[in-house]
């Protein structure tokens, strides 16, 4: 019987983002994302609810408006200013930006234009506004260890590096 996805057990997926009405593909996961089911947050609600009682081999699609995760879009996190004034590291669109206010808090810009007179900078989460597609593809499912279930995920060891001989020992 396979394992199927609820509270405690260790799964493995990957994972695209696509906009609904383009059926572009936003992002997407490179390496497989693994987790222990019902501990840790790494996914929203509605997508844990949907992988509920699921099993390994199974892919899934979840809709998900965002703007019910980030809020509508804030155009006044729109900045526009003259290139001049902007540093060089920060004229590429994609670049991301860590900007504080007078209080301290710090927000994640990102560059979204660039022209020969200006830079546009965007505060607002590159998914806000969006109707997005969750495409997950479940690649693994099993009882999660109690090393897994207290750390909420994968346990990441170091590679096995075996010592090889001495430099001095290879030379003769």
């Amino acid at each position: 019987m396979k394992d199927v996805i609820k509270d405690n057990k260790y799964v493995e997926l990957t994972y695209k983002v696509i906009d609904q009405k383009s059926g572009q593909e936003l992002t997407s996961v490179e390496f497989p994302l693994g987790y222990v089911h019902g501990v840790n947050e790494v996914l929203s609600p509605q997508v844990s609810a949907e992988l509920e009682g699921r099993s390994a081999g199974e892919t899934i699609e979840v809709p998900i408006d965002c703007n019910e995760i980030f809020g509508p879009r804030d155009e006044s996190l729109v900045i526009t200013d003259n290139i001049e004034n902007v540093p060089k590291e920060y004229h590429e669109v994609g670049t991301a930006i860590l900007m504080e206010n007078d209080r301290g808090n710090t927000k994640s810009f990102l560059v979204t234009r660039v022209d020969d007179k200006s830079v546009t900078i965007d505060g607002n989460n590159p998914l806000c506004g969006r109707e997005v597609i969750f495409k997950l593809e479940i690649l693994l499912v099993r009882a999660a260890s109690e090393e897994e279930i207290a750390a909420g995920g994968k346990i990441e060891t170091g590679p096995d590096v075996e010592v090889g001989p001495g430099i001095h020992e290879v030379l003769n």
